[in-house]
């Protein structure tokens, strides 16, 4: 762990070496008062040596001086180091985030993958900058009072360093149980982040159904759970600081009462033992501030290992042989496919599936039964637990994952837009379109017409997750995206099931002109849709129970007949 923390020193190496360098003259600085202090009661007062009293004070004063600014610039460079790393980690975090499977947004929530990303990550900052100026401080501190105060008694010296193994003892006793108590602590926080993040995203929810409440009370248990956590990690750094803080005021017992012996049988002049009172100080603070640099220390810790365990999550499995998917036809084979999100439950049952380039496959049947499974498997966001998926005889395991992904376009029933204006997200589709060819795919998708009445038109900022625009609004801007992208293989995930009459209507026109000379999979709520499809599947518990076109199947007068009668019932009754 620790040798990947410090790569992230690298390209600031300079800065850091100049860092530390001032950090140590800061100590070196801080070892003068008592030097010249021992000189002036021990020699220079005694002597009335004026001049030379004026010219160490004028030095010390000069040193001073310098010293504020070598502490400015720690201050300042040292946190700017922290924060470039930061960065840096943030960036590859965000970075891994992207080449991850969706396996994992399945497991993790988003407000505790954030927590991770901003509090986490902002105090490993903070230990990259404090963390080693205290170890180059506190170390030569301690070091060099310690060679200066067994210059001026070393029986005594010996007697103080005494104490330093028990210091050494509590702090190792105590320091497990504190790092258990923040790590706990952590998880705790990101808890809270996420129930957070939940409920806002969910607010329009939560007011519609007047549950403020129960929503207030999800949230205090969390929060509860967050105080319960942080007070036992308070209580063990209680612990911690009134154990370690209680031996080293007994340094200061022991200085007065072995100095004193001392002094009474003549063993140290009393200018030396005013400067070993003073220098003592000088020893004991380095151990101090390690002691109150702990709870740093293990909030840095811990955080970095949240850090490292994302940046340890498998990534997405791309063959290392995988070939680019050029001239697309769009023939795709589903070949005895097996798949389950996890070990207890299978999802798809040996599917198989032959759809030419060019056809229109609907998918009907009850939920759960693996329909939009089947539409995740093709573009390869999960792995096969057996069995092949090939686009034009290419298994797509032997297919780049951007190549195959950029030749597939996805319209779902959620629709996901990004924060930011319609023709950015419109422009998502592909980036490097022109103007042109946004409005044209915003023609297409019979969305541009309501985009030019707006007032800012195409610069029309769409909200969080789109919340400016109606959900079918949305469903265009989407189509859209997908006419701009211009796939061979279109897959259309309940696209128009959430929508009113009128407005699928519209909307069905334009999937029906984006479905034209691609090869389209339709899973269908509404069975009058698809009515058209060249061949429809019925899908339930994995398995395809019946396949054909749609007079073949009521021929057959099996489910999908009894499921398109349903329909029709309803909606002649108005249900």
């Amino acid at each position: 762990m620790l040798k990947r923390f410090l790569k992230y020193y690298k390209p600031h190496k300079k800065m850091f070496f100049l860092d530390m360098l001032a950090s140590l003259f800061i100590s070196v600085i801080g070892m003068l008062y008592p030097i010249i202090t021992r000189k002036m009661l021990n020699d220079l007062i005694p002597n009335q040596k004026i001049r030379l009293i004026v010219i160490f004070s004028v030095t010390l004063f000069v040193l001073y001086v310098i010293r504020m600014f070598l502490r400015y610039f720690v201050q300042y460079y040292g946190h700017v180091i922290g924060v470039k790393m930061q960065s840096a980690m943030r960036l590859d975090m965000f970075k891994k985030l992207q080449r991850l499977p969706y396996s994992f947004y399945d497991q993790h929530e988003t407000g505790k993958i954030m927590s991770r990303m901003t509090n986490d990550l902002m105090d490993v900052s903070e230990l990259a900058h404090h963390g080693p100026e205290n170890i180059i401080i506190c170390s030569t501190m301690a070091i060099a009072s310690f060679i200066y105060l067994a210059t001026i008694n070393l029986l005594l010296t010996l007697i103080i360093f005494a104490c330093v193994p028990i210091l050494g003892i509590i702090t190792l006793k105590l320091q497990g149980k504190m790092k258990a108590s923040f790590m706990q602590s952590r998880i705790d926080t990101a808890s809270i982040n996420a129930s957070l993040e939940s409920s806002i995203t969910g607010i329009r929810v939560t007011k519609a159904f007047t549950n403020q409440e129960l929503e207030e009370e999800k949230f205090e248990v969390n929060n509860k759970s967050y105080v319960k956590s942080r007070s036992k990690a308070y209580k063990a750094m209680g612990q911690f600081h009134s154990s370690t803080n209680f031996v080293t005021d007994i340094f200061n017992v022991i200085v007065l009462l072995a100095g004193g012996v001392f002094l009474y049988n003549n063993l140290i002049l009393i200018g030396d033992y005013t400067t070993f009172i003073i220098s003592v100080n000088l020893f004991i603070t380095p151990f101090i501030t390690l002691i109150n640099f702990n709870e740093q220390y293990q909030n840095g810790v811990t955080g970095f290992k949240r850090f490292l365990d994302i940046m340890d999550e498998k990534e997405e499995v791309e063959n290392p042989n995988a070939i680019e998917l050029n001239a697309v036809k769009g023939d795709i084979k589903i070949d005895n496919v097996y798949f389950s999100y996890d070990s207890s439950k299978g999802i798809l049952k040996g599917l198989s599936l032959d759809i030419k380039s060019g056809e229109k496959l609907a998918l009907v049947g009850p939920s759960g039964g693996g329909k939009t499974t089947i539409c995740h498997l093709i573009p390869h966001f999960y792995q096969l637990t057996s069995g092949d998926i090939l686009i034009d005889g290419t298994s797509i395991s032997n297919i780049k994952l951007d190549s195959l992904r950029q030749n597939i376009g996805i319209v779902q029933q959620d629709v996901f837009l990004f924060a930011g204006t319609i023709k950015e997200n419109i422009l998502y589709g592909r980036l490097d379109a022109t103007d042109e060819e946004v409005y044209e795919a915003a023609k297409k998708a019979n969305i541009h017409n309501y985009i030019m009445s707006l007032e800012n038109g195409y610069d029309t900022q769409v909200g969080e997750r789109g919340v400016r625009l109606s959900g079918g609004q949305k469903q265009r801007i989407s189509i859209a995206r997908v006419f701009l992208k211009n796939p061979r293989i279109l897959i259309l995930d309940e696209a128009t099931s959430a929508l009113d009459n009128t407005t699928e209507i519209l909307i069905q026109k334009a999937l029906d002109e984006l479905c034209v000379g691609r090869t389209t999979i339709v899973v269908a709520h509404r069975l009058s849709t698809i009515k058209n499809a060249s061949k429809i599947a019925v899908i339930s518990g994995g398995v395809i129970k019946e396949y054909g076109s749609h007079d073949e199947l009521i021929a057959l007068d099996g489910m999908y007949k009894e499921l398109y009668e349903l329909q029709f019932k309803l909606t002649t009754e108005g249900i």
